[in-house]
């Protein structure tokens, strides 16, 4: 196993990526390559008196950059020795088994596309973060910023990708889909939800998916679907109001515990119960995103990921590469496909 590993993408980079890369390797025992500029790799380890990488690390040398205000559709041509597309194309080639990347959202999704390639049949790739629930497992929200506007079809594909993404990556067994919507009942929201609700409903039938309806808002975080389908705008704004919430509900607790003495003691007591709370919705214990609908696993971490989130963007990258599941969602789109023609 081979992760490939933009180590110039990010606001903390090439030092997060580097320190991030090199926890990783040491934690999970996986095979990575740095791509990026070699001095700058060379003067972090420098730096923090790391005298050589790791078994089975090695450094690829890129000479440029791509900056966060690059036109995403140029930098495959203009930034065409960048670290970034540099990782793609070794992705395509075969030299590594997932990308990550904390660079421009944008870049690398159109260089995903264009030099990885779609599955055959997805008409578009989507980003699906995975948060955890009440329940204790965890919901894929498909898209969550992608795609701004979408087709009733784009939204039957994210809940193929979705479902497959949930069942051979995450392991769950039937995963239950769920359309984001405004109520649960089935003639709830735009045009676009009841069309895709309608499509959705006829993958259901033909057991291609396991679909449960509509879903509130509310109702992601509290577990009641594994994968939720939503457009990109309307995903973007649900995952980051839970991000907020759970912000929100953080800085409580604190205020909370050391509102008094007795307020102190009782944080003493609960100390362990809290911090696994804490953790739970830390965004750095998750990693990263990955493009759903892409050939191979291409994750985007965040673009402001320190170490800790670098090295979880490896191990996710990993569990992604290990869960392969193109073959079964290419198998899927196929009988899709046959279907309609029946």
């Amino acid at each position: 196993m081979k992760i490939i590993l933009d180590a110039m993408g990010g606001d903390n980079a090439p030092e997060a990526p580097v320190l991030g890369a090199i926890e990783a390797a040491k934690a999970y025992g996986t095979e990575i390559t740095l791509v990026g500029r070699g001095p700058a790799i060379l003067e972090v380890m420098e730096k923090h008196g790391i005298k050589d990488l790791p078994t089975g690390m090695e450094i690829a040398h890129a000479d440029d950059v791509v900056d966060m205000h690059d036109d995403p559709g140029s930098v495959i041509h203009k930034r065409k020795n960048s670290s970034m597309v540099l990782g793609l194309r070794m992705l395509a080639e075969g030299k590594g088994d997932a990308f990550v990347s904390a660079g421009s959202t944008g870049a690398l999704l159109t260089g995903a596309t264009l030099i990885v390639k779609r599955v055959r049949g997805i008409r578009r790739a989507a980003m699906a973060p995975s948060m955890p629930t009440k329940t204790g497992g965890r919901v894929i929200i498909c898209d969550c910023g992608a795609n701004a506007e979408c087709t009733p079809e784009f939204l039957l594909q994210f809940g193929m990708v979705g479902s497959a993404y949930a069942k051979n990556v995450l392991g769950v067994e039937k995963p239950r889909v769920g359309l984001l919507n405004i109520g649960t009942e089935e003639g709830k929201g735009t045009q676009l939800q009841k069309e895709a609700y309608g499509l959705l409903q006829d993958a259901a039938n033909k057991g291609l998916i396991h679909f449960t309806g509509n879903v509130e808002a509310r109702a992601v975080p509290l577990g009641e679907v594994d994968v939720v389908v939503c457009d990109g705008f309307s995903g973007n704004v649900l995952i980051k109001s839970i991000e907020g919430t759970a912000m929100f509900m953080g800085s409580l607790l604190k205020r909370m515990f050391k509102k008094s003495l007795l307020t102190k003691v009782g944080y003493l007591l609960c100390k362990s119960g809290v911090g696994d709370l804490m953790k739970m919705l830390d965004y750095r214990e998750i990693g990263g995103t990955q493009f759903l609908g892409i050939q191979k696993p291409v994750i985007k971490a965040h673009g402001s990921s320190d170490a800790l989130a670098f090295r979880n963007a490896v191990r996710q990258a990993v569990e992604a590469a290990q869960g392969d599941f193109t073959a079964q969602l290419a198998q899927d789109l196929a009988a899709m496909k046959e279907s309609v023609h029946d």
